[in-house]
């Protein structure tokens, strides 16, 4: 490793849950201790022990535990796992078939002042329908992203 931040600062985000072990929980185990990312998801898996296999006879072995995995600041990752910053549960998100009155826009109503863009907005709409919103694919990650959103609209505003 180098010391020094290759990415300059750039706002991280590392997503966990059940199936990330081992390495994965040391890094993010590392991140959150060092303040240098945010963690979401679900809590990690908690393989926070070394094996090393001792070969005995033909087709035999002896598999012993010989060190355990810490996070920087000496917590064990053992049986414990990591815990994400921000818990988010996989959820299945459906769009709403008929939406509320308050979603009422200008556009809606008959006789609208038109701004000009009419045009260019219907082809927007159109290429927006055609794809599932990656909320419905990965949830998970598509709130990581917002919050990597947030954050750098935060610094630039800063």
């Amino acid at each position: 490793a180098t010391r020094g931040d290759i990415l300059n600062g750039a706002p991280l985000v590392v997503l966990i849950n059940g199936g990330s072990a081992s390495a994965s929980e040391i890094v993010a185990g590392a991140m959150q201790d060092h303040k240098r990312g945010i963690i979401m998801g679900t809590r990690s898996f908690g393989k926070g022990s070394v094996q090393t296999i001792l070969p005995l006879k033909e087709n035999s072995a002896l598999k012993l535990t010989t060190a355990r995995y810490y996070t920087p600041s000496g917590n064990s990752i053992q049986a414990e796992g990591i815990d994400p910053d921000i818990i988010l549960t996989n959820l299945k998100v459906a769009e709403i078939e008929k939406e509320e009155l308050s979603s009422l826009k200008e556009a809606d109503l008959a006789r609208h002042l038109d701004n000009g863009n009419s045009e260019q907005n219907a082809n927007e709409k159109d290429s927006k329908d055609k794809e599932p919103s990656l909320a419905s694919k990965d949830y998970q990650l598509n709130e990581a992203l917002n919050v990597l959103k947030g954050i750098t609209i935060l610094k630039q505003k800063g």
